[in-house]
């Protein structure tokens, strides 16, 4: 497939996905609208900032660095088809969890990265075969690889953390 059909095609995947992912959250807003306003619970744990940090280096300082390095330093076209719309879609990602945070107040906010992660799989995924194998763009594959594993990584923790960020009651076994 040429780097225009590419383009085109990733472009009205990535769109076609905004619009259902934004959709689907504005519908599920609507059915939960009788819930109580969301905020963060807290203190957020210490080991939440490492993560963030590690999270925002890895996902977003990294590739960022090598879509101007390879993409538009070395001209790597397939670079900049790979990386922008993952940044693009990223960008949609937080843009979205500000809005249901903090001007919506909903509690649908805890569910934006439920929706938007899985396709992130699928990004990363799809970037390794529409990278060419030619070596110099090893470190790029590396880089989505590690990404593809920190983002499953993220997605299991944010599993792991719904009982806190709904606040739902514990119980002691004795």
């Amino acid at each position: 497939m040429s780097i225009s059909n590419t383009l085109s095609y990733l472009f009205w995947e990535n769109f076609l996905f905004f619009l259902g992912a934004t959709g689907f959250i504005f519908i599920v807003d609507w059915a939960w609208k009788d819930l109580k306003p969301f905020e963060l619970p807290k203190p957020l744990p210490d080991w939440f900032k490492y993560w963030f940090g590690t999270i925002q280096i890895i996902g977003l300082l990294l590739p960022i660095a090598a879509l101007i390095l390879w993409g538009l330093i070395w001209g790597y076209r397939s670079v900049i088809v790979v990386l922008v719309p993952y940044l693009i879609m990223l960008g949609l990602q937080i843009a979205s969890e500000i809005y249901t945070l903090k001007q919506m107040q909903s509690v649908v906010w805890v569910m934006v990265p439920y929706v938007y992660l899985p396709y992130r799989f699928w990004q990363l995924y799809e970037g390794l075969k529409i990278l060419p194998s030619d070596a110099d763009l090893i470190w790029v594959r590396y880089l989505l690889i590690i990404n593809l594993i920190v983002w499953i990584g993220n997605y299991l923790l944010d599993l792991s953390q719904l009982p806190n960020l709904f606040r739902w009651p514990s119980s002691s076994v004795k």
